[in-house]
């Protein structure tokens, strides 16, 4: 009798390597490629800054239109009229003390 060891024919052995091969990149793709976990994370902290820096311009805005509206013809508010004159202009009263 003659024993007879069964290897793995090599087909199969290209088969697995192929396979894992294969398998090892699609992970490494779906965890650092670009539409990978890595990437919608850092889209998702970019998303939220953007979101509070929005948040922040609507706010500035909002200001802006209220001192335009306060300084328009139908409307005129004469503390900000001065207030603007005095720093575009630089000027004071004569009976004002400028402090630095």
């Amino acid at each position: 009798m003659t024993s007879r060891r069964s290897r793995p024919s090599l087909g199969a052995l290209v088969f697995f390597t192929v396979t894992l091969s294969l398998s090892g990149y699609f992970t490494f793709a779906a965890v650092q490629g670009d539409s990978g976990l890595f990437r919608r994370a850092e889209i998702a902290v970019e998303g939220d800054r953007l979101a509070s820096e929005l948040d922040e311009l609507h706010a500035e805005v909002a200001r802006m239109e209220n001192l335009t509206h306060r300084l328009s013809d139908d409307f005129l508010d004469l503390d900000l009229l001065d207030q603007q004159a005095r720093d575009v202009l630089g000027l004071i009263r004569s009976d004002e003390i400028v402090v630095h």
